[in-house]
């Protein structure tokens, strides 16, 4: 269905369904991309199940349920803020979001110094610890890295994303009845914290 706004004298010509088929569409070229390294995860981990438990004694515990809280509380006020808006609630929906950006900058503040802590014991690509582990923990650490850091990356976009669409409110150019560009970071956030979901688990509960 396409709907039409009218701006004094012009037309602007809105696709709401179209936006939303568009995102859903990149939301799954997302989702093969995670899925083929949670499936190149699941090879590995068959290959060696004790060194990859071995490995995931190593890392916090506690920092990645911190972060699990914050993003699953980060998901909710996204989702809380469409509501917000929708109930004409402009400033409580900007609020909703200003908290979902903290909440979401605390994950990566929390990730950067889980990061430092290994890097600075020297577990790391080609780190001088790596050539006394086992072939199976330097594959899980070489996997901890790259999926979580590109989670991170997805992290940083989708608050960018946030980011804008706090600005987008403040000029009235997100409203109660034209609020497509919100849902859409508000997919893009929800995919963001599923993908944790399973890194969680994977990474740190495995032992």
């Amino acid at each position: 269905m396409n709907n039409e706004a009218t701006i004094g004298h012009a037309h602007v010509h809105r696709d709401d369904v179209g936006s939303k088929m568009g995102m859903w569409l990149f939301l799954f070229t997302e989702l093969l991309l995670f899925g083929g390294m949670f499936i190149l995860y699941a090879s590995y981990r068959f290959m060696y199940p004790e060194n990859f438990k071995v490995a995931a004694m190593h890392l916090d515990t506690l920092i990645g349920s911190v972060n699990t809280i914050l993003l699953l509380t980060s998901s909710l006020t996204v989702a809380l803020s469409i509501v917000a808006l929708q109930r004409k609630q402009k400033m409580f929906s900007v609020f909703l979001l200003m908290f979902t950006v903290a909440a979401g900058g605390a994950f990566l503040v929390n990730k950067f110094f889980e990061w430092s802590t290994k890097i600075g014991h020297g577990i790391y690509p080609k780190g001088p610890e790596m050539a006394n582990l086992s072939d199976g923990e330097v594959v899980f650490y070489g996997l901890y890295y790259v999926m979580t850091g590109l989670h991170a990356l997805h992290v940083i976009v989708g608050l960018i994303f946030i980011g804008f669409m706090i600005v987008f409110i403040l000029k009235g150019k997100q409203t109660f009845d034209n609020h497509q560009k919100l849902e859409n970071a508000g997919l893009y956030w929800h995919l963001v914290d599923i993908i944790w979901i399973f890194l969680f688990p994977l990474f740190y509960l495995i032992h």
